[in-house]
């Protein structure tokens, strides 16, 4: 009798649940710091990837500048990247299609990104050193964050804004001897008046082409599509102006012109645009802050320029800024 009721009492051997002693090492045991998300380094390798490119298509450039009108240069190079893009979406079953608002917003961007910014570019490097153009277009990541926090009232965390003016302070150590000693002119000034006009018409090419984000259009067939947009507007007003069609066939400007639309334009901007949908415009537009260093380095190798100790005292403060806009917070718009 006792020993039936005790039977009923106890739980299944089933239903007995074992309990393990966690030893009291493993209890004490510190956390793993955190380390750099996947998103973050693949940010970092992108920033990597478009610098690099964009560092060497300054001096590319340069190789452009000749018997071909810069403006057909410039339809060339973006008109076969478009058709790159277009292909490459077709290839891989990619949908073409965008809303209207998706067309309006890739059009503005191809107006300001490739048609506007481009244009003054080209002048410029064809006025003062495509290494002092680089210079100048490191003021994009600033003028993005104002751009953003005035039109589209986005707020930047402290370390961006420090990040930034750390990038800017650094790019004009580091070439601020050079400009200085370079003895600027009327022709240069003029230069350097385009390569600023090219840098704002960056800043407005990068605000439409976030409001297409916004919109909900794809990376890809977005820049495809305001490439094609830009390219065409150049076109028109090429055909206005009477701006003769030519190509030069020689391995010099062919060379630079793919190396042009294949890797500084279908490449990196495919690269840039999907760094700066993924951790915002003014991280992405830091690599303009990055590639002076580069383009500096080139200048070296192929033009035989010399420079001295504020460019390694700039690099360094390049470099910190990168790092402070890479680990600053986003922000949510207010």
């Amino acid at each position: 009798m006792e020993s039936s009721t005790i039977s009923r009492l106890a739980p299944p051997a089933s239903h007995v649940q074992l309990t393990r002693v966690t030893p009291r090492t493993e209890r004490l045991k510190a956390p793993k710091a955190p380390g750099l998300s996947t998103a973050t380094l693949l940010a970092i390798g992108g920033v990597a990837v478009c610098a690099l490119i964009w560092g060497t298509t300054w001096y590319a450039i340069t190789l452009q500048l000749g018997s071909v009108a810069p403006l057909a240069s410039i339809v060339w190079r973006f008109g076969l990247a478009a058709i790159i893009l277009f292909v490459g979406c077709l290839v891989t079953r990619r949908s073409l299609r965008l809303t209207r608002t998706q067309h309006l917003a890739a059009l503005a961007q191809g107006v300001f990104a490739f048609s506007i910014s481009y244009s003054f570019t080209y002048a410029a490097e064809g006025r003062i050193a495509s290494a002092i153009v680089a210079v100048i277009f490191a003021a994009l990541a600033f003028l993005n964050l104002v751009l953003f926090r005035v039109v589209a009232r986005q707020k930047a965390a402290r370390a961006a804004w420090a990040g930034a003016l750390l990038g800017l302070v650094g790019v004009a150590v580091l070439s601020g001897s050079e400009i200085l000693g370079s003895g600027l002119g009327l022709y240069a000034v003029e230069g350097v008046g385009f390569a600023l006009l090219a840098v704002t018409a960056s800043a407005f090419g990068n605000y439409f082409a976030w409001r297409g984000q916004n919109a909900g259009s794809a990376v890809i067939p977005s820049t495809a599509w305001a490439m094609a947009y830009g390219t065409g507007m150049l076109a028109l007003y090429g055909l206005g102006t009477g701006v003769e069609w030519a190509i030069e066939p020689t391995p010099r400007y062919l060379g630079s012109l793919l190396y042009l639309a294949v890797f500084g334009s279908v490449i990196a901007f495919v690269v840039y645009f999907t760094v700066a949908r993924a951790r915002g415009y003014a991280l992405a537009s830091y690599i303009s802050a990055l590639t002076p260093p580069i383009a500096m380095l080139v200048s070296v190798l192929f033009e035989g320029a010399h420079f001295g100790w504020p460019a390694l005292a700039g690099l360094l403060l390049v470099l910190s800024g990168q790092a402070l806009l890479i680990r600053a917070p986003r922000v949510a718009p207010v």
